[in-house]
């Protein structure tokens, strides 16, 4: 039970935070990754933060579904495959080790050795199943087999994304001499620019600023045969279709094209038929919400405050890292604020925020230095944030499949989680 509202005033005023400043972070040490990451301001078009508002009603009773208790008999997934046994480069392989991976997940045992034959791939699976590894692993292989001289074009929907998947890639190829260039909506373009004057094996970017440097005759897609569309339907619902089409239309054939989704709704299928030629479809979805995720919801009573209430239950035990959804990029805002004040340690990410702001406001969060991250969907998907304790829901979500990628966020790698929404 959560107890009833009942504010009496600060837990620890001394705690709260200063302003983030807006200055630009620091480069680090130089590594092969090249460019594109300056500072961020409004995503384009706004559609990071934007409630869509599809008349779609949500059974609230959606919203509660209790964690299964899993028993030792219950069969566990098998994997056919260890990373050992893949026939890829030997450096790969003991980076992929030395970062502890031995057995891949059902993404990655089922994907991995088609896209290592060249087929084209269609990945349904649920969010947080390792899919970046998925396509990330043969890829690297490839470009090595190649001396270095295959390019790969990788389009996620969001800039938090693309890094992450840089991040992700960096790790798996440390002093290979493969060079990636993120392109992301809002960044400063010159870095940009000047990187893709170089030769990149990857080029990771968002539709918008992809496109847009298309345009500037800066980015040339017609010597790159290797595409990845991650979150796909992510991007069909923030608006990018005709970006996506423009991208793929540039692309020559035949060309290795890897999709990758969520969902698999009858646009996505149209899709899959545009794009890809004869593809492998692979799908490791078993259920739409995690089995490892306790949900409920939170019934306001008349009168009662809802500030009110998620200060109470920030202040239990167990509240220790807390991911919280707004519907709007002010209101995030504006609840983060509300809960310095209250004495809680809060920060917010939207897309009104410069990159740099919301990069230290992630780490901040990563590292336990911050109890609450509020955030609009722009963190719905593709984050990987160790051991979040509880996802909120402040602002009903627009849509179920907004709800089970927020949702997504805790729960991950066999760990339990809980996820509250306000009603």
């Amino acid at each position: 039970m959560y107890p009833k509202s009942n504010f009496k005033g600060p837990r620890n005023s001394g705690s709260r935070h200063k302003p983030f400043s807006s200055s630009k972070p620091s480069r680090g040490s130089r590594t092969p990754f090249r460019g594109g990451r300056g500072r961020f301001g409004a995503h384009r078009g706004g559609r990071g933060g934007a409630h869509r508002n599809n008349g779609e009603r949500l059974d609230i009773s959606l919203f509660v579904n209790k964690s299964v208790v899993v028993e030792e008999k219950e069969a566990h997934f098998m994997p056919e495959h260890k990373f050992a046994d893949f026939r890829i480069d030997e450096k790969l392989k003991k980076n992929i080790i030395s970062k502890g991976y031995i057995a891949p997940t059902p993404i990655q045992d089922r994907a991995i050795p088609h896209v290592l034959q060249g087929k084209d791939v269609v990945g349904i699976a649920n969010t947080g199943t390792g899919k970046t590894a998925a396509f990330l692993i043969p890829l690297i292989d490839k470009v090595l087999k190649s001396n270095k001289k295959e390019s790969v074009l990788i389009v996620v929907p969001t800039r938090e994304l693309a890094i992450q998947i840089e991040s992700e890639l960096r790790g798996f190829t440390p002093l290979m001499g493969i060079f990636a260039v993120t392109c992301v909506g809002g960044a400063n373009i010159v870095p940009q620019i000047r990187a893709l004057k170089h030769l990149n094996q990857f080029v990771i970017g968002t539709p918008g600023r992809l496109k847009d440097l298309i345009e500037r005759k800066i980015l040339n897609l017609s010597q790159i045969r290797t595409v990845v569309l991650d979150e796909a339907d992510r991007m069909l619902d923030m608006g990018f279709i005709g970006d996506m089409r423009f991208l793929m239309a540039l692309m020559p054939k035949p060309r290795h094209t890897l999709f990758f989704s969520a969902t698999l709704s009858k646009d996505i299928e149209k899709l899959i038929g545009e794009f890809l030629h004869e593809p492998v479809s692979i799908s490791v979805k078993t259920r739409d919400t995690s089995k490892n995720i306790d949900q409920d919801v939170i019934r306001l009573k008349a009168g009662e405050d809802k500030l009110d209430a998620l200060h109470n239950l920030l202040i239990q035990s167990g509240f220790e890292k807390v991911l919280i959804f707004g519907r709007t990029k002010h209101g995030v805002q504006k609840l983060a604020m509300n809960l310095n004040k209250r004495g809680f340690k809060a920060e917010s990410i939207h897309g009104n925020k410069s990159h740099s702001q919301r990069q230290r406001a992630l780490s901040m969060f990563k590292e336990g230095k911050v109890q609450a991250l509020v955030a609009t969907d722009v963190a719905a998907r593709g984050l990987d944030i160790a051991n979040v304790s509880h996802v909120i829901n402040f602002d009903i979500p627009a849509t179920y499949d907004d709800y089970i990628h927020r949702i997504g966020r805790t729960g991950r790698a066999d760990k339990k989680g809980k996820a509250l929404t306000f009603v």
